[in-house]
């Protein structure tokens, strides 16, 4: 079997079961080719560049059969509708042609303060749940960590970052007064996201068209890029803040407030000797209630290095999916990969691990509003698609970073 033929990888709609085998495959290839390397290493001080090579070229190949592996099956069933019938023709016939008269008698009877045409139009119900949809299989924060609904502008809700005093007490003895707890009250705003996806006029008239699919497909990897950027790194300036945008402490010295760091003790790399160790650090910087839904968070680069770790007994850390469709895992534990995430270099955080559900905290407000602009890129007809979304660390306790560094 040539390596052409080893690295192809299967279309779209091909067999699901057969790409998978052709993954395993691979991967069998890649730890024996990572073996023949390392023995050259101790047999010789040197790498043959052959052996590099190959390794380099099955190791882009697996990045991309993972990828096509959690990419969600095309052509399935559309959701069943739950809006109105009513709504959904409006909507077609503004987007389409511009008529607003059917939305704004709609959202008049709901007393809805969208009817403004100025802000746009809020899209059914079954287009703003398709495009959130299609965000969480493609953004890969969104997909790990908790996601909460509101209707204003602001989500803010107390957290007890120490309870009530507790113990036990005999039957008949007297019961001492417990502390009160000291709480901390978090506040998420919702920041405005947008996207302006452009069609032509032949496009609106055709009739078999879907709108509802044209849009959602339009506008959500736009959302999704924008949202995975902000979810790492945002600065909470005018968009959701990012996990990695707070501070940061060694993790024996954690408070409330920061995010607990774990260091390699080597600047820009893993140590050269038990690598692994450090991982296993940081899985052991969580507490015991964190780590049953916890995850790896790293982007493709790192993964590359991870992927080629072993255990003392010869056993990669790094081990593929156990069916198409589910995550890679290290040590055990699920890796979401986020190309957001820094690569390795001097006293970067470039591997996060933690329980994201209960640790950061995504906030969509309901409705996506659309405004149709068939004047400033004539002869295209623009759509100006805003969503609003925010987000941060609700529980400093439940993630930890892995310091690239002393």
């Amino acid at each position: 079997m040539t390596d052409r033929t080893i690295y192809e990888t299967k279309t779209a709609g091909g067999d699901v079961g057969a790409a998978f085998d052709e993954f395993m495959r691979a991967f069998e290839e890649f730890k024996e080719t990572n073996d023949r390397r390392l023995d050259e290493m101790e047999r010789r001080t040197g790498e043959d560049v052959v052996t590099v090579e190959k390794l380099a070229r099955i190791d882009r190949a697996l990045d991309q059969l993972t990828v096509k592996s959690q990419r969600p099956p095309l052509g399935g069933p559309a959701p069943r509708s739950s809006i109105s019938i009513q709504h959904k023709s409006a909507f077609d016939g503004y987007v389409r042609k511009g008529e607003v008269s059917g939305l704004r008698a709609i959202e008049g009877k709901a007393l809805s303060v969208g009817s403004d045409p100025d802000g746009g139009y809020l899209v059914p119900d079954e287009t703003e749940t398709t495009i959130n949809r299609a965000l969480r299989d493609i953004s890969p924060i969104r997909a790990i960590a908790g996601v909460r609904q509101v209707s204003g502008s602001v989500y803010k809700r107390p957290y007890a970052v120490s309870g009530f005093a507790t113990g036990w007490i005999g039957e008949t003895a007297a019961r001492p007064q417990t502390t009160t707890p000291t709480l901390s009250e978090l506040a998420f705003p919702t920041m405005e996201l947008y996207a302006m996806p452009a069609a032509t006029a032949s496009l609106l008239d055709d009739s078999a068209v879907n709108i509802d699919e044209w849009l959602a497909e339009e506008v959500r990897v736009a959302f999704a890029e924008q949202e995975g950027t902000a979810f790492v790194s945002g600065d909470g300036i005018n968009q959701p803040k990012g996990f990695l945008s707070y501070p940061t402490v060694a993790n024996a010295s954690w408070s409330w407030g920061n995010i607990g760091t774990v260091a390699t003790g080597v600047s820009a790399a893993f140590p050269a000797s038990d690598p692994g160790d450090v991982l296993i650090d940081l899985i052991y910087a969580v507490r015991a209630g964190y780590r049953a839904n916890a995850h790896f968070v790293m982007n493709r680069a790192t993964q590359s290095q991870v992927r080629k770790l072993k255990d003392g007994d010869g056993t990669y850390l790094w081990q593929p999916a156990s069916e198409p469709g589910q995550a890679p895992t290290l040590l055990g534990f699920p890796i979401a990969e986020a190309e957001d995430m820094p690569d390795i270099a001097a006293n970067s955080m470039s591997i996060a691990f933690g329980d994201f559900r209960r640790g950061y905290l995504i906030v969509d407000r309901v409705g996506i509003r659309v405004l149709r602009d068939p004047y400033s890129s004539k002869p295209y007809v623009l759509f100006y698609t805003t969503k609003r979304v925010g987000g941060g660390v609700q529980d400093f306790d439940a993630l930890k970073l892995l310091k690239f560094g002393a």
